[in-house]
């Protein structure tokens, strides 16, 4: 049930979204055990806009930086989070191709009651 808003910098292919969604899911469905269909993508393209501080805690970011913010309900242990932002980084490495210094991740947790897949319910309140 995650919220997944991915912002990136404008000019880049549909292939290379898709890329970042793929990654970003699949880690979700592998670490913190997220049904691998239960995806809800917002990825946004900024021709201007991603303001950043490039040097930020000594890790270097290029203008590929990438943020992504991801909403889900509590309950994840501080290993699981930890893994998901490893393998996020690993996915994205892989392809399409970002360096680990470029993704920053944010988590925001919520409770069930906090979401409505449609229809104006609130689906996980019994």
């Amino acid at each position: 049930m995650p919220l997944v808003r991915i912002s990136h910098r404008s000019g880049v292919s549909d292939a290379y979204r898709q890329t970042l969604s793929d990654g970003v899911q699949e880690a979700l469905a592998a670490t913190v055990n997220v049904p691998a269909d239960d995806r809800f993508h917002i990825l946004t393209e900024h021709v201007s806009g991603l303001i950043f501080d490039p040097h930020y805690l000594g890790i270097e970011r290029s203008p590929e930086w990438v943020a992504i913010q991801i909403t889900l309900r509590k309950g994840r242990t501080v290993e699981m989070k930890q893994a998901l932002y490893r393998r996020i980084v690993e996915n994205l490495a892989k392809d399409p191709g970002l360096r680990p210094e470029d993704v920053m991740i944010c988590l925001v947790e919520n409770e069930l009651a906090d979401w409505s897949f449609g229809k104006g319910e609130a689906q996980y309140v019994r």
